[in-house]
């Protein structure tokens, strides 16, 4: 990418922050950043990141311009309102946020009117990898645009996949993030599981770990938060949880495809918010397993639950 192509970032939150920073520390040509909280640009202070005043200044300097936002509805507002009034043709919108399928190929379709080209790039992993540059993204975009962007991503990414038209993207992303949120909330079963059967948590991850049933969530979400029940806050929470999933079930919708497992999960989640667990780390839904809690819930949806499976005592 040529040292003369001026880089725009919106959006400078828990993931979006330290994705700029790798940008203005690696990019040799301008990186402009804006956000709605001053103290967000904290994230980039000692780089030459140059904080501006309006999204409408980064629309008409900027040739790419990178947004990291909570979700669909503020990705449409932004792109379609000030990006698209204040952008000019050749230039190229790039949403590292997480939003529906469908609300990629909208943004896409009233970009291109004013002859603006648009990917989907959601990224996946931590913010630790993040922080590192090592994070994944799943493009969505015309192989021209793919070919454009593609060095910019590798900025913040050690994983770039190109996986077809806009939407893409977002399409790998949600089943990405589909299946975490739903291994997480089965490892949490299994390992209280465990636990009431005389195999401490620790042991258990070991052997499975050893095994067939090992898997990412297991080496991450279940030895680093739900082994020691560490829950922090202003990490993913499943208020968040809650938001992708609405994404994945609106696919499913449009796509004719049963997610009865799914259906589950999401009431798992419901209940963490319902039990407090709100704005904590999101495999906190360990808690409603060993408390009963939505063994409970499931019996006032005339879900038939095990009595043991209300039982705190651990089997003798």
């Amino acid at each position: 990418m040529s040292a003369s192509t001026t880089i725009g970032f919106i959006g400078l939150g828990v993931m979006g922050g330290p994705m700029c920073r790798n940008v203005a520390t690696k990019h040799a040509g301008e990186v402009l950043a804006f956000d709605l909280s001053k103290e967000a640009f904290a994230a980039v202070e000692g780089t030459k990141a140059e904080p501006v005043a309006s999204i409408e200044e980064i629309a008409a300097r900027a040739d790419i311009v990178f947004l990291s936002l909570p979700g669909g509805p503020q990705v449409e507002a932004v792109a379609l309102g000030p990006i698209l009034r204040s952008g000019r043709p050749g230039m190229a919108v790039v949403d590292l946020s997480t939003t529906p399928v469908a609300v990629a190929r909208k943004v896409d379709a009233e970009l291109a009117t004013a002859g603006i080209d648009f990917a989907d790039a959601p990224v996946a992993r931590t913010r630790e990898a993040a922080q590192k540059g090592a994070l994944s993204i799943m493009v969505g975009a015309s192989k021209a645009v793919f070919a454009r962007i593609e060095p910019l991503l590798a900025y913040m990414a050690t994983d770039i996949t190109h996986g077809g038209d806009v939407g893409c993207g977002q399409v790998l992303k949600l089943v990405n993030n589909m299946l975490v949120f739903e291994n997480v909330v089965t490892l949490a079963e299994m390992m209280v599981l465990a636990e009431r059967a005389g195999v401490s948590g620790e042991t258990m991850l070991e052997a499975v770990s050893k095994g067939s049933g090992d898997s990412f969530v297991l080496r991450n979400h279940g030895r680093k938060a739900m082994l020691p029940r560490e829950f922090p806050e202003k990490s993913f929470p499943p208020e968040y949880v809650l938001k992708d999933m609405s994404y994945v079930f609106e696919l499913a919708q449009e796509t004719g495809v049963p997610i009865r497992a799914a259906e589950t999960v999401r009431k798992y989640y419901e209940a963490a918010v319902k039990a407090g667990l709100g704005g904590r780390y999101f495999p906190g839904v360990i808690r409603l397993v060993e408390d009963g809690t939505f063994a409970d819930d499931a019996d006032e949806a005339g879900v038939a639950a095990p009595a043991s499976a209300k039982s705190s005592e651990p089997v003798k």
